[in-house]
């Protein structure tokens, strides 16, 4: 855009066009603080902390402000659906209703990382790999026909998406309609450490992942999300076109991906594919060295017990460690450079990642330094699943060297104070501690625009503190019984949010046991079909664990109540947050209150934000968890970080609140 039209334009007006453009739409208070806010932070080059409750409208908050900066804007969503939110709905009715303002319609992309598009190159040999269920297994080649039940079903699959890739124009996973399951997805495409790059590959003018990043570096606003963000950060931000503004949505999840991205294991059947991979391109003697190293952890983590590895690698361990290191050093040292005229570029460089990422994770496993956490994780069911992983105990440093550097960072989110400031949730994204609502003085500062809420008359926050402090896993026999009288009242509409599978099924068994309700338990469908359930029928409940407390959105009536069995601390057999606390009780400080108490915050933040959705909306939370109330010190704390609903603690007061809601 000419530098003078944009001089002319104020992200004001833009809001104004905005906001507009729909029905009786108008700017809120908020969401006005909010572009005022970013609007001030990217003309003095100075990050931002915007805390902007549900219903504020913080998705144009920040989109409109972003559209007078030149070159590219960056934003990072949480999920793939929130990605799909802005990019579906929001952009287009926002690129549509400024067009006036501006004298041109504003462009947009998404960047989703490179296994989310079609691979010509996989796609052309899918054929010849055959029924696989891994993407580094090399299975014989069956001759035409011969693909039966499982593998037929996934040849049919495949040969869906060979029709689709002739229509496709951006070869996104997500347009693929009906979809495939993610065998048969990985059989059409790339991760990003396999990639020979477009210039060796002999379909690199074809490929859908490149043309995404040429699009992403001419639009004006390219959507993300933090795994991928976090992926940029770690590899030097090669990914994400450069940009002078990012905007961090739903942030209190950033730390935790770039945690996830930073995250190395070793698993017995990935040493074995990766032997399989690189067999025909190293010596034999390496050959069997991985195949030795495999058969060396799977004995080893037999023998060692689930859980945080505190005294350093056993021995058994270390012996497999040792042995993985040493072959897939000589293995890629056979394997060498990778070279235009190679026969098989492609498939050399499957193999070479694979044992690169197993050599570095080895290497890491076996320098042990205070900066990592190393634990053995195991299925629970049986002869499940069974890994040795590493992961950092923090990332605020990775993110105050990557996350800041040349760039404007908005970061936002409904649940960024906890117990009213936003010092805890600074210090975890790699910002200094400073003033809340000021300059920090340190390249920072914050803003709460509140929410349009009315939640003291919108909805009550009842804590059953005469209920005994849980102890047992499950659902506690008091727990249930109030469980039961609190659902009776209203006569459904609810949604239970557990701590455990356990509890959540105990629940589902109580109220189908004693009432008529129809009860919908986390498990016994897929989300998507339950939540839709549980909106179509008013009498119904939804009971279920930890992803039901951030993703289920349900405005009106068909939920009234969200029943909380226990405050979420993280378990103690969680091995970073184990580690992270222990780390600060070994600094003189109190690991419970650094990482155990916020981590509960934001989850019971998350959690109880289910019940308020829209400004008709009316409820009652339900806490069956007496520390809510009784804890010194951290129960304040986590009332602090919530809404701020009507208080109560009376049984009769939230009952007969049920009540009136259902007959109204």
């Amino acid at each position: 855009m000419p530098a003078a039209a944009k001089k002319k334009t104020t992200a004001g007006q833009l809001l104004a066009a905005a906001v507009g453009a729909v029905p009786g739409g108008a700017a809120r208070p908020g969401q006005q603080a909010m572009v005022e806010a970013i609007e001030k932070s990217i003309k003095d080059r100075e990050h931002l902390l915007v805390q902007a409750g549900t219903g504020t409208g913080k998705s144009l908050g920040y989109l409109t402000p972003a559209l007078l900066v030149d070159g590219p804007v960056v934003v990072s969503t949480a999920t793939l659906a929130l990605q799909n939110q802005l990019v579906e709905h929001d952009l287009p009715r926002l690129a549509e209703a400024v067009q006036p303002v501006l004298g041109r319609q504003p462009t947009f992309a998404v960047l989703k990382g490179r296994h989310h598009y079609l691979c010509v190159a996989k796609l052309e040999h899918a054929d010849e790999e055959g029924p696989t269920d891994t993407l580094f297994d090399a299975a014989p080649a069956p001759k035409a026909g011969q693909w039966l039940g499982e593998a037929g079903r996934l040849g049919k699959q495949i040969q869906r998406v060979r029709a689709w890739s002739e229509k496709t124009q951006t070869g996104d996973r997500d347009e693929l309609d009906p979809g495939v399951d993610d065998t048969a997805w990985r059989q059409v495409s790339m991760p990003a450490r396999d990639c020979v790059g477009a210039g060796r590959c002999p379909y690199g003018a074809e490929c859908f992942a490149e043309a995404s990043r040429t699009r992403a570096r001419e639009a004006d606003i390219v959507v993300t999300n933090h795994s991928l963000l976090a992926v940029d950060m770690l590899a030097g931000r090669q990914i994400v076109p450069p940009h002078k503004l990012l905007v961090v949505d739903e942030a209190h999840e950033l730390a935790d991906r770039v945690s996830s991205a930073a995250q190395a294991e070793l698993t017995p059947e990935a040493i074995e594919r990766a032997g399989r991979r690189a067999r025909t391109l190293v010596p034999q003697a390496a050959a069997e060295q991985l195949a030795e190293a495999a058969d060396a952890l799977t004995v080893g983590l037999a023998d060692v017990p689930a859980g945080r590895l505190t005294d350093g690698l056993p021995e058994a361990l270390r012996r497999a460690v040792t042995t993985l290191e040493l072959a897939t050093r000589s293995g890629l040292s056979a394997i060498g450079e990778i070279k235009a005229d190679d026969s098989d570029p492609v498939g050399k460089q499957q193999a070479k990642a694979v044992l690169d990422e197993l050599s570095g994770t080895a290497q890491r496993l076996l320098e042990e330094n205070a900066y990592d956490v190393a634990w053995v994780e195991k299925s629970d069911l049986g002869h499940g699943r069974r890994a040795l992983v590493v992961a950092p105990l923090s990332v605020a440093g990775t993110l105050s060297e990557s996350l800041y550097k040349d760039r404007t960072v908005v970061v936002t989110s409904a649940t960024l104070t906890l117990g009213g400031r936003f010092d805890t949730v600074a210090r975890s994204l790699g910002l200094p501690a400073g003033a809340d609502g000021a300059s920090s003085g340190d390249g920072w500062t914050s803003l709460d625009v509140g929410s349009p809420f009315d939640y003291p008359k919108q909805g009550i926050l009842y804590v059953a503190a005469h209920l005994p402090r849980p102890a047992a896993s499950g659902l506690p026999d008091a727990a249930a019984a109030e469980l039961l009288r609190l659902v009776e009242a209203l006569g459904g509409r609810t949604l239970g949010l557990f701590s455990s599978r356990k509890a959540a099924a105990q629940a589902a068994e109580l109220l189908r046991a004693k009432t008529d309700l129809p009860v919908l338990l986390q498990g016994e469908e897929t989300l998507p079909i339950l939540v839709r359930k549980f909106k179509e029928d008013r009498a119904s409940c939804l009971f279920g664990v930890m992803s039901l407390w951030q993703g289920v959105d349900v405005p009106g009536d068909a939920c009234q109540l969200v029943v909380i069995d226990r405050l979420p601390f993280p378990r103690p057999d969680e091995p970073l947050a184990a580690a992270r606390s222990a780390a600060v009780d070994a600094s003189g400080g109190s690991g419970f209150s650094a990482v155990s108490v916020p981590i509960a915050a934001v989850r019971l933040a998350q959690g109880v934000g289910r019940l308020i959705r829209s400004t008709g909306d009316k409820g009652v939370v339900a806490v069956l968890d007496s520390r809510l109330e009784t804890a010194r010190g951290y129960g304040a704390f986590l009332r602090k970080s919530l809404p701020p609903f009507w208080y109560t603690t009376r049984p009769d007061v939230a009952e007969g609140a049920l009540r009136r809601l259902a007959q109204t």
